[in-house]
């Protein structure tokens, strides 16, 4: 079989691709799937994406922790948003969280609908990630959460660097993965300078959490690679 790899800009276009045989990476990078990724690693056993602030609290007589983010700020009454800052050993460990986030988690509704299996990649993961879909014989589709269906640079940086970084093992690309790959060669030895470009990154820079924009762009800190199991973020075995 050639394995090919396509990059979808935004969940906006996701009906466009034929999923149901491929693995779909979802990519938010600042901030959910980093902060996800970060959680796992850090011994969460589970994190629950729902869709709306409101769905949370169907979980809150559960004992799980209630993450909710909208428009880069926690929601008020919830344990916490989508800072990776959020997400250490201390308060995640053998816990719970249920999570809703402006972008992230509705990418992730929409892959789980008709993808073969759905994983999260962030740049604290590459190296694992991308180990993780050369060894298996299945298309990958890397699916860019974006701001609001609207394309973003992080996402599709990072989507860039899973195609430089997979090129060998696969024999088709998509022109998105061509463009992907050229930003992120064009980005990739100063990825914080490249992205004081984008909007989301300007964003966050008001609510002044730099810190966390740093941390999400750090290469390969993380091996966990979490996988969509039902309703349920584990982590990959």
């Amino acid at each position: 079989m050639s394995k090919k790899i396509e990059v979808c800009l935004t969940p906006a276009l996701i009906d466009l691709y034929d999923i149901e045989d491929s693995i779909v990476v979802v990519i938010d990078i600042l901030r959910a799937t980093s902060s996800i990724t970060y959680g796992i690693e850090n011994g969460a056993e589970a994190i629950i994406p729902v869709a709306n602030v409101e769905d949370c609290l169907k979980y809150a007589d559960k004992g799980y922790l209630l993450a909710a983010e909208r428009n880069g700020e926690v929601v008020n009454g919830y344990d916490f948003g989508n800072s990776p800052f959020s997400y250490t050993k201390e308060k995640v460990g053998g816990k719970t969280i249920v999570l809703t986030t402006t972008n992230g988690t509705k990418a992730l509704h929409l892959a789980n609908k008709r993808a073969y299996q759905v994983v999260i990649g962030a740049f604290l993961n590459l190296d694992s990630l991308c180990d993780y879909l050369q060894s298996q014989n299945k298309n990958v589709l890397l699916l860019c959460a974006g701001w609001k269906d609207q394309f973003n640079l992080e996402d599709t940086l990072f989507a860039g660097a899973v195609v430089n970084k997979l090129r060998k093992n696969f024999e088709h690309f998509d022109d998105s993965s061509v463009a992907a790959e050229d930003l992120y060669l064009l980005a990739k030895d100063d990825l914080r300078k490249y992205l004081h470009k984008s909007s989301h990154s300007n964003r966050l820079a008001e609510l002044n959490i730099e810190d966390d924009v740093v941390f999400c762009l750090q290469l390969n800190t993380c091996s966990a690679i979490p996988v969509l199991e039902g309703e349920r973020l584990v982590k990959l075995k």
